[in-house]
């Protein structure tokens, strides 16, 4: 089954702070912060919300084609698709521009301050999801606003199952656009602080945010994850790490996990752990894409996280 995944592709900077954002940052001079954080450790990495799903859904073994814009610089990127064996047929090129760039500072307590500059991502509108007729299931995620909701829209007229997921567009989407996407969309994702922001833009709670889609999936880091689905809420524990390193990405590796779990029609506790498996094989590593588990290597650790595995081949 082919995935669909719309979002952005980025270029991570990522730097670690040695210490912690709170001990440097008066709260009484807030008004007036400047501040800088020495930070010797920095790495450049492939990101983005399209290309860190659709490289998850790779190591599991799926077909995932992007939906993204990117710039004059995405050369890098575009082979990198290429070796990795991943279709571009929708990644558009927007010239006079730069591939969305983020600026990622990480600190000892993996609190992070970012600066993202979207870039061509701002003409993510200019691709039309109706032209990807082979996609069965589907995910909009973080992009440019308008070409969120294009896509929300394109889906919806082409009868592709889709999953929700707003992210850092949450500022810019108003109650009445992410009530709309959610009546359009089978699925919606979000992290804790995400599902308590869009309560407050749409004026729902969470149940009755839930009661418009099929699934309505809260992230809550090291806590796991709540599914709610049929009436009830299904509880996912947080499968235990080796080593916490890098959180970039996490969210991205978990909504792969869920994904193919939906692909495969399994239930929604089966797809909460291989979600949840996905967000902890990554925390291991640095970047949103330099874990490189084999899929056998990912099913060994589903089974030795919960005993047993959904796999029937």
């Amino acid at each position: 089954m082919s995935i669909l995944v719309c979002g952005s592709m980025a270029y991570d900077n990522i730097m670690v702070f040695a210490d912690r954002f709170k001990n440097h940052i008066l709260p009484e001079q807030i008004h007036i912060l400047n501040v800088s954080f020495l930070v010797p450790d920095l790495r450049r990495d492939f990101g983005g919300c399209a290309g860190n799903i659709a490289y998850n859904l790779h190591l599991l073994g799926a077909e995932p084609l992007i939906v993204a814009t990117v710039g004059d610089d995405a050369a890098a990127y575009r082979q990198r698709l290429a070796d990795l064996g991943l279709r571009q047929d929708y990644v558009r090129h927007v010239p006079g521009t730069y591939t969305a760039q983020a600026f990622i500072t990480t600190d000892a307590d993996d609190n992070q301050i970012t600066a993202f500059h979207p870039g061509a991502m701002m003409h993510s509108h200019e691709n039309d999801v109706r032209a990807a007729r082979d996609a069965q299931l589907a995910i909009v995620s973080p992009d440019g606003p308008a070409g969120m909701l294009r896509h929300v829209e394109g889906l919806s007229e082409t009868g592709v199952a889709f999953m929700f997921d707003p992210g850092q567009a949450l500022p810019v989407l108003s109650g009445d656009e992410l009530l709309h996407c959610l009546d359009l969309a089978r699925y919606c994702t979000v992290n804790d602080y995400e599902a308590r922001l869009m309560c407050d833009k749409t004026g729902c709670d969470l149940d009755a945010l839930a009661a418009r889609v099929e699934a309505l999936v809260v992230t809550l880091g090291a806590h796991g994850s709540h599914i709610h689905a049929d009436g009830e809420r299904i509880e996912v524990p947080a499968v235990t790490v080796g080593q916490l390193v890098d959180p970039t990405g996490c969210g991205d590796a978990y909504r792969a996990g869920l994904l193919y779990g939906i692909a495969r029609e399994w239930d929604w506790l089966a797809c909460g752990r291989l979600a949840a498996v996905m967000g902890a094989i990554k925390i291991g590593h640095r970047g949103g894409q330099n874990h490189r588990p084999r899929r056998e290597e990912i099913q060994a650790a589903y089974r030795a996280a919960f005993g047993e595995t959904p796999w029937q081949d």
